[in-house]
């Protein structure tokens, strides 16, 4: 009668397990629900911005930086992600938008990687 017991708590462990929703731990990123490199395709208007630190900011981009930059960790994430590397974003110059934006409120000084935000 061991036997047949050990199986039904195993089982009736599996469905607690199952009903709670246990599937693996799964917390919330740098910019909550989405990922990094969804984030990065809102600053799509910001390309040319981040390749070049002489290239003018366009509003679009502005108006994503500072959305996007209320989560400095989130922006920063953005940033540095693969999808903005693959784009040709160069993170050095990626980090000056927030001041070319003039951003009043932007996290001046958090570090981005081996970046810091001026």
């Amino acid at each position: 009668m061991e036997g047949p017991m050990k199986r039904i708590c195993c089982l009736v462990f599996l469905v607690i397990l199952g009903i709670a929703g246990f599937g693996g731990v799964y917390g919330a990123g740098e910019c909550g629900k989405s990922s990094p490199d969804a984030e990065a395709w809102k600053l799509a208007p910001c390309i040319s911005a981040a390749q070049d630190v002489n290239a003018q900011v366009s509003d679009r981009c502005c108006s994503q930086v500072k959305k996007i930059g209320q989560n400095p960790s989130c922006l920063c994430a953005a940033m540095l992600s693969n999808t903005a590397k693959s784009s040709g974003v160069k993170p050095e110059v990626a980090v000056t938008i927030p001041k070319r934006c003039n951003i009043a409120d932007r996290p001046v000084g958090y570090k981005c990687g081996a970046y810091t935000l001026p």
